[in-house]
């Protein structure tokens, strides 16, 4: 099923290079007001992370929360990442590139959330969140990778 709003809203942010605090509330609010219900939502907003170097703090979070939701307690059986569930969460949130930030992000908190995961996307969740840490972040007096 092809969410055309959610569509139309990813081809004007890409052209606008950025996605700003009012686009973070027209998403939540127009564009997905009962969240994520499909994978192909999920995989749009994925690849909208991947296009769009310049967003809004308020995105992350927004993505974060409603791709854990719509992955954990969205499909069924519910609290349980199968094993066709981590494969197509490990594909999207990698894209062709690997995953970025964000996409660590949600794989550990999907992880996290879930009463069980697939070994799989555990094993994705690390590999990913030790390959977005950057050792020089650590040496500016950050911790990137802290919960």
């Amino acid at each position: 099923m092809t969410n055309t709003a959610l569509e139309l809203f990813c081809t004007r942010i890409v052209d606008a290079g950025q996605l700003t605090q009012d686009d973070v509330r027209e998403l939540a609010r127009e564009i997905l007001p009962d969240g994520i219900v499909s994978r192909a939502d999920a995989d749009l907003l994925l690849a909208l992370d991947r296009a769009v170097a310049d967003t809004h703090e308020g995105f992350a979070a927004f993505v974060t929360a409603e791709v854990v939701n719509f992955a954990v307690y969205g499909e069924r059986p519910t609290g349980i990442i199968t094993r066709e569930m981590a494969a197509w969460l490990a594909a999207s949130i990698a894209g062709r590139k690997g995953p970025t930030a964000l996409g660590s992000r949600i794989a550990m908190e999907i992880v996290r959330e879930a009463e069980t995961s697939d070994e799989m996307l555990i094993a994705f969740a690390l590999k990913a969140r030790s390959a977005t840490c950057k050792p020089t972040a650590l040496r500016a007096g950050r911790l990137p990778c802290a919960a």
